[in-house]
């Protein structure tokens, strides 16, 4: 039988004797380019443009770019599309710097690229889709751990706030959607690859579209699956009404308090005022608690009698617990941010500190090492003390599961708050910094992955939106606009079975992460060696024939 050589036009560079999955004649622009498109599809499939059916498209770009090379060069190619992905995907952090910013996204672009590196190597190993996208969620799982406690924003799952995707969260959480996503991804790429290589070989076109079309069906059938996955809804549950309170702020970016904190104290009080008026007036049904946001006070109520009076005057004239969100001193030269429950007869009572912290944010990690370069290093303040225990606290007729806004993508704190009791979830968050800049709605579509993950009703109230209340489906069902004052009152439901993913924590994870560490493991023992220039191409292993770095 007739052999043919692999002509050197036809190989991936740096692999020898192995063809590459991209024809010579794309040139060498073809991965770069389609690294970068694979992170701008990224960043359109996450709020606020939300065109969630993109982040498959966008993994299989990132992989196919980085597929068959060496783990150097992959690298490099996976800096590039995490900065394609990043650089608009975190622009909201812009407000607080320029500097701020670029030095966000170098940091997570590491992650990128080390992931990069991985998925060139594990390419070449039998079934290779799935541990593709368990390496995609060892990626996530590291960025939400380090540096500096993590920084876990930007995950595939959260771009599928409400998507086909979105029930698997009630089985494994957020790993198990990104995993999904990610499979699905990867299975588009090894389809590209099997047709692309089908027609360098010139197979007969019905020979040619059976394995890419049986890869492809597999991805459509991976979001299809999801469809199987129940969900809980509200129907046959209790219900509590919760009067959601949104007072707004004098100014923007850093600047959002204004000259005079109490202004922001002050608005939210005026808005629950009217918002009892409006109930007295029969327009709104009597709430039988309210919430409002984190940082509703920034003078801390324990210390100052006019703040005390303020809230004080507010939760009497509603009549109901107020669940306040506000800034307190603690200890001598501390802080921390907390959610007190404010009872109208009572006053100050049970509250819940926030255990994840932003940093930079509301402490400094080796502020004196900082604070020779950067004076904005002093807006911080004192730096807040972490709390110690989950957010469930008693308010009127239930026991809320309180989450602070920051902690929302953390899957550790929301669920050790359901498992605490909490239902339903109230977030307090405040937005204010970051007004306009896309960071509210991508926080938003976190809050209706949680809602599906632990089969809980979320309430979110903002300082300047976007307040929210989300039911256990992951459906927005009522929502503000940013920068404007406004309230409501929404009846939500008070569910306390637990999903399976809030049963099993973060065995998925833990599981996913093992089987990427394992897939690195086998795609790094030594191979045998390549196969001479002149012997068959059909005599090369099929993972060699498709450009696996060598």
């Amino acid at each position: 039988m007739a052999q043919r050589t692999v002509p050197d036009s036809e190989r991936a560079p740096g692999v020898t004797g192995a063809r590459a999955p991209w024809p010579a004649r794309a040139g060498r622009a073809a991965r770069p380019a389609a690294a970068v498109a694979g992170g701008v599809l990224l960043y359109l499939a996450f709020p606020p443009t939300g065109l969630w059916f993109l982040t498959p498209i966008g993994v299989a770009l990132l992989m196919l770019a980085v597929a068959g090379l060496p783990a150097r060069r992959a690298a490099l190619l996976g800096l590039l599309g995490g900065a394609a992905f990043l650089l608009p995907g975190l622009a909201w952090v812009r407000p607080i710097g320029t500097d701020a910013w670029l030095v966000l996204v170098a940091v997570e672009c590491l992650f990128f690229g080390a992931m990069s590196a991985g998925l060139a190597r594990v390419w070449r190993l039998p079934g290779r889709p799935l541990w593709a996208a368990a390496l995609w969620v060892a990626q996530e799982w590291i960025r939400g751990l380090v540096p500096v406690g993590g920084f876990p924003w930007m995950r595939a799952a959260f771009s599928q706030g409400h998507s086909p995707f979105t029930p698997y969260a009630a089985l494994g959480g957020a790993p198990l959607v990104s995993f999904a996503v990610a499979l699905c991804g990867a299975l588009l790429a090894t389809a590209a690859v099997a047709a692309a290589r089908a027609a360098r070989r010139r197979e007969p076109l019905r020979r040619a579209a059976r394995p890419a079309a049986a890869l492809a069906a597999g991805a459509l059938a991976v979001p299809l699956l999801a469809l199987a996955v129940p969900v809980p809804g509200s129907a046959g549950a209790r219900t509590v009404r919760i009067g959601i309170v949104q007072g707004d702020v004098p100014g923007t970016g850093m600047g959002f308090l204004g000259d005079q904190p109490a202004v922001v104290l002050g608005n939210h009080a005026r808005v629950t005022h009217e918002l009892a008026r409006a109930v007295r007036a029969g327009r709104l049904p009597a709430p039988q608690l309210v919430v409002w946001p984190e940082n509703a006070s920034d003078i801390d109520p324990y210390r100052s009698a006019e703040a005390h009076r303020v809230i004080d005057d507010a939760a009497a004239d509603i009549g109901v617990p107020v669940l306040v969100g506000a800034v307190v001193r603690v200890g001598g030269d501390h802080r921390a941010t907390r959610g007190v429950v404010w009872d109208p007869a009572r006053g100050p009572g049970a509250y819940y500190d926030k255990q994840k912290l932003v940093p930079f944010g509301e402490y400094v990690p080796f502020r004196e090492l900082f604070a020779r370069f950067d004076p904005r290093v002093e807006l911080v303040g004192p730096d807040s003390l972490p709390g110690t225990r989950p957010g469930a606290l008693r308010v009127g007729p239930v026991t809320v599961g309180a989450v602070g806004c920051y902690e929302v993508a953390f899957d550790g704190v929301v669920r050790d708050t359901v498992r605490a009791g909490g239902t339903p979830l109230v977030v307090q968050t405040n937005n204010a910094t970051y007004a306009f800049t896309g960071l509210p709605d991508q926080q938003l579509a976190m809050s209706q992955l949680r809602a599906v993950e632990h089969g809980r009703a979320v309430v979110t109230a903002a300082t300047t939106g976007v307040s929210a209340y989300v039911d256990p489906t992951g459906q927005v069902r009522w929502r503000t606009a940013e920068k404007v004052a406004d309230s409501t009152v929404v009846e939500v439901p008070v569910r306390t079975g637990q999903t399976l993913a809030t049963r099993l924590g973060a065995l998925p994870e833990w599981t996913l992460v093992l089987a990427a560490a394992l897939a690195l493991a086998a795609a790094s023992r030594p191979r045998r060696p390549a196969a001479p220039a002149g012997d068959s191409v059909d005599s090369v292993p099929p993972a060699e024939s498709e450009g696996e770095d060598r």
